[in-house]
């Protein structure tokens, strides 16, 4: 392999065996290079990233071909050539069992027009009313098990440039669009790779920066690593969520670095299958919306297990678990373990009641049970909600040895909830409507959250 230096120095670690991922997973391997393809353009910083002129100078189709005749079990290398670190391209399809390797010092950016994303004439880059997915993914895989992206290099959505249509600077970003739709409609905004039914794939070490979208999604697949990845896109960057996966199963995302504009790690049931067997373990989250499941929920996502997690002034939730009577469904078989928490709006939120994204359907009940939080030291003030559904349809969590720095400095908000304290120590007593609290939690102090809270490592 020529070009690329490991950036963190990483364990290779069974992780099957610590989770409810059913596979043994192990640290990644670069696969043989069948083609190397040489940076022809010059990064110059700031949020276009490369000179005006070089935005009509797309490599997409050298990329795309170098992909297309790869042998299954190789790599494509996009490397720097001197002075050269840039590539540009449109959106790219990955084949199966081929790695799209990304040097460090190497950037790939994503076209600024909108035209070239588009599923349908004129679809991406829009406010409409249509929910129907209208942008082809920057990198897009559809049946391609095997495929993967890796490599200490960059890949850049430039979110905050402004759009190229026509050959003409628009006076809209991809995250301004975001931000107008905020007062009505639906905005059409390119993801940075999005993979359907393309089973073992795999993100080892890349970057994902200033997503126009969500950063990287998986649907309706099996097997599904995430290793040593860093996403970084601005705290203001709407929908900006970071891994993602739909309806899928045996999923593990370890050793990775997270600050995003919404949800770091959602979990989403979305309808067309559950999610299942997901290992998420030493993982850092800065700001961002959390680790959260839903608001799809539906049929059921079980058998969850997030290990020495933590969350660093992700400001608008912690550990979250949303979902609604339009879209919810079976939550349960969750643990939450060696977590620290600090400057979080809801350090904990458990909603019944999400109502973000309403649908039409109102016969999806959401429930949650045999949710655990174990080992678990929370700072910085919030408030903690366990908001069930209703009398029949209860929230069921079990602290096990959860506290926070200063009692007081919380509010609570519960009801509908039956709560299991113990035998780990709790420093606080739950409460609330229909609430019924049971168990006797321990004494002691938690171990010190001192260590894991740990800069976002540079470049």
């Amino acid at each position: 392999m020529k070009g690329v230096s490991v950036a963190v120095a990483l364990l290779t670690l069974c992780i099957g065996l610590q989770g409810q991922d059913t596979r043994v997973v192990r640290e990644p391997r670069i696969p043989p290079v069948c083609k190397i393809l040489k940076a022809n353009l010059t990064r110059i910083g700031g949020t276009d990233g490369i000179a005006f002129a070089d935005e009509f100078r797309a490599d997409t189709r050298r990329i795309q071909n170098g992909i297309d005749h790869c042998t299954a079990g190789q790599a494509v290398e996009l490397a720097p050539d001197g002075k050269h670190g840039a590539f540009l391209t449109a959106p790219i399809q990955l084949r199966p069992g081929v790695t799209l390797l990304i040097d460090k010092g190497v950037t790939l950016y994503g076209s600024r027009n909108p035209r070239d994303y588009d599923i349908t004439p004129g679809g991406c880059g829009v406010i409409n009313n249509s929910i129907r997915r209208a942008c082809r993914a920057l990198i897009w895989g559809d049946n391609a098990p095997n495929a993967g992206i890796m490599g200490d290099g960059v890949i850049e959505e430039r979110g905050g440039a402004k759009l190229i249509i026509d050959g003409m600077v628009q006076k809209e970003s991809w995250w301004d669009m975001s931000r107008r739709s905020k007062a009505g409609g639906h905005k059409h905004n390119p993801r940075i790779i999005y993979v359907d039914h393309c089973d073992n794939f795999t993100l080892y070490r890349i970057t994902l920066r200033n997503s126009a979208s969500s950063h990287a999604a998986y649907a309706d697949g099996n097997g599904f690593t995430v290793w040593g990845v860093k996403l970084d896109t601005p705290k203001d960057a709407i929908n900006a969520d970071g891994i993602v996966p739909y309806a899928s199963k045996n999923i593990t995302i370890t050793h990775s670095f997270i600050r995003v504009g919404d949800d770091n790690i959602v979990l989403k049931a979305d309808g067309n299958g559950p999610v299942t067997n997901v290992t998420i373990i030493h993982n850092h989250f800065y700001y961002g919306h959390g680790m959260s499941i839903g608001s799809g929920t539906m049929p059921e996502v079980r058998a969850i297990r997030v290990t020495d997690l933590s969350l660093d002034g992700t400001q608008l939730a912690g550990i979250r678990i949303k979902s609604a009577i339009s879209n919810g469904g079976l939550v349960h078989d969750v643990v939450y373990d060696d977590i620290c928490i600090r400057n979080s709006e809801r350090p904990i939120q458990l909603l019944t009641h999400y109502t973000d994204f309403p649908g039409p359907a109102t016969n999806h009940l959401p429930v949650f049970n045999d949710i655990t939080f174990r080992n678990v030291r929370i700072s910085g003030g919030g408030r903690i909600m366990l908001d069930g559904l209703d009398a029949k349809h209860r929230i069921g969590v079990r602290f096990d040895g959860v506290t926070v720095d200063n009692p007081e400095a919380y509010k609570f908000y519960i009801r509908h909830a039956d709560i299991t304290l113990g035998p780990g120590p709790v420093n606080f007593k739950p409460s609330g409507e229909d609430t019924v609290v049971k168990g006797d939690p321990g004494y002691g102090v938690l171990p010190s959250c001192k260590d894991k809270f740990v800069p976002f490592p540079a470049d």
